[in-house]
């Protein structure tokens, strides 16, 4: 009776364990994901070593594997000024993380460190206190880009330490992993991100 009574604990604790980590496979597969910050290029934003909660679900209103639209959750369309995670463009093995600055279809400019849009400076941008450099083969001065349909421009809030947008170019709407949404570490900075 004993062995009978402890066979059924084990196998209790077996199926919470799987059940857990079935529960966090999904979580972090299609809703919250935590990274870490690498570099300064998004400084003073992040700093290096920051972690942070990235919403992956908020873009997304597909329901996963079956491509479901679900029209009663609030989803939403990146907005210029997000903090965004993407799949790197020039290596598929890298996540970064960068602030949105235009869409497809956008002309951008950077002019006296200014970030102009269709000719003018945005207002999600305007209380931005950044410097942006020119820099790269997207980002040289007097360059006027239009970034193409599907396609987003980013660059880091620290523009002279930032492979950005100026160097690759545009990040297609498909790499789009998520938004940034909080700092959790360490404890001293945590907060949400806006």
């Amino acid at each position: 009776m004993h062995k009978t009574k402890v066979k059924s604990q084990v196998r209790e604790w077996a199926e919470s364990i799987v059940i857990a980590f079935a529960i966090a496979i999904v979580i972090q597969t299609f809703l919250i994901q935590a990274f870490k910050i690498p570099s300064g290029s998004m400084i003073p934003t992040f700093n290096i070593g920051d972690r942070i909660f990235v919403n992956k679900f908020l873009y997304s209103a597909r329901v996963p594997f079956v491509n479901w639209r679900l029209p009663i959750l609030d989803i939403k369309e990146p907005k210029r000024g997000d903090i965004i995670v993407f799949v790197s463009p020039e290596d598929p093995k890298k996540d970064f993380v960068k602030r949105l600055i235009a869409f497809g279809g956008e002309i951008v400019e950077i002019k006296d460190g200014k970030i102009l849009i269709n000719g003018r400076i945005p207002e999600e941008l305007s209380s931005k206190d950044v410097y942006y450099y020119n820099a790269g083969d997207y980002g040289r001065e007097d360059k006027v880009i239009k970034v193409p349909p599907d396609s987003y421009f980013a660059l880091g809030d620290n523009s002279a330490n930032s492979r950005d947008s100026r160097y690759w170019g545009f990040i297609p709407k498909k790499n789009l992993v998520g938004k940034a949404v909080l700092i959790y570490w360490p404890l001293y900075r945590i907060k949400l991100i806006r």
